[in-house]
């Protein structure tokens, strides 16, 4: 491989597909990255000096990347290289299969998974299908969790108290955002714990709005909005959270997680249904149990049994395996029509050629 394209669309697509950049450089590699939607607009923020951000889809084509890396459920058919999914979060188990982490849009060409709790059913897909690869790899954004590139984001200070972290996912049906809202603050004002919160991008408005206006109002709520959560991860004790994917990230640290009406509710998980009663759930975690933290690394052994920070350097290597095998034993993607289309209609790319 000489190049490779990084294809994001939300702010959280940085974190996930920076620790394969940096690996790719490496090699001798030249990255090239092409945005979408709000992180587009965001770039000036959040981009780098020196990350190359391709502004049009004829640069990309003329870049002629050997391999593209997206972390989203669709990529053009129309950009070069082999399409590579890498996923945006863990299988949160949020919708039935047919609709969730399983769901095929018929783009890619190879799916690198996280762990053993995906690569089985992706397998039987491939299986079915037959116009896909897997390849079980480990999942880029956990490269810096277990390598040495995090910073220390210990608490200087003497404060001794405990870290929440609170997130949430911004589907309605799903968040406890704004459904507990009301405890989170009364518990903040309590002031026995200091509190992180980082909230999807997507969050319904008033609810951010709500948690800003917490942490204007309190020294111990801190709304932090950020591309990178894994330093949050790191130090936080427990975390507060609904059914995002985020809190398989967190698990990985085999530290406990508090649900509030979890759709998926397991052994790893403290899962409450009422709202009065998260105080208790979390003066619970914070005590630790030793049969539950065996649960805890059960479960991540399941979603990411890698714990060397090197799942970038397997990506990589499926890729240039894949490559060099060529296409011959998989059938044709599926035509797609509709889905192609659109794409081309987002992109503003009208040519067949």
């Amino acid at each position: 491989m000489k190049h490779i394209l990084l294809y994001g669309a939300h702010l959280y697509a940085l974190s996930i597909l920076r620790p394969l950049q940096q690996t790719a450089r490496e090699r001798g590699i030249v990255v090239g990255w092409f945005l979408l939607s709000d992180l587009a607009e965001q770039r000036s923020q959040f981009m780098l000096d020196d990350e190359t951000v391709l502004d049009s889809v004829q640069v990309v084509r003329e870049f002629a990347p050997d391999a593209v890396f997206a972390t989203t459920n669709t990529v053009p058919d129309f950009f070069p290289g082999l399409k590579v999914q890498l996923f945006h979060g863990f299988n949160a188990r949020k919708r039935s299969e047919r609709k969730g982490h399983f769901r095929l849009r018929g783009c890619f060409d190879l799916y690198c998974t996280q762990g053993p709790d995906t690569t089985g059913q992706f397998n039987e897909l491939a299986q079915q299908q037959g116009y896909f690869d897997v390849v079980q790899t480990g999942w880029p954004k956990m490269d810096p969790l277990f390598g040495s590139d995090l910073p220390d984001t210990s608490d200087p200070s003497e404060d001794q108290r405990k870290t929440i972290l609170f997130a949430s996912t911004f589907t309605p049906r799903l968040s406890a955002a704004h459904r507990i809202a009301a405890q989170i603050r009364s518990l903040v004002e309590g002031g026995r714990w200091r509190w992180l919160c980082n909230l999807h991008p997507k969050m319904d408005h008033a609810v951010r709005e709500f948690f800003r206006d917490l942490d204007r109002d309190s020294d111990y709520f801190s709304l932090i909005e950020t591309d990178d959560i894994l330093p949050l991860l790191q130090q936080a004790d427990v975390m507060l959270a609904d059914t995002s994917s985020i809190i398989s990230e967190f698990l990985l640290l085999h530290k406990p997680v508090v649900t509030f009406d979890n759709q998926s509710p397991g052994d790893h998980l403290i899962n409450v249904t009422d709202p009065d009663l998260l105080m208790s759930a979390l003066e619970g975690a914070l005590c630790g149990d030793e049969a539950q933290l065996d649960a805890i690394r059960a479960y991540a052994s399941s979603i990411h049994p890698y714990r060397d920070g090197r799942s970038s350097e397997r990506i990589l290597d499926a890729v240039s395996e894949r490559l060099a095998r060529g296409d011959a034993h998989l059938k044709s993607k599926p035509l797609n029509l509709y889905r192609r289309l659109k794409l081309r209609h987002e992109l503003r790319w009208y040519r067949w050629a």
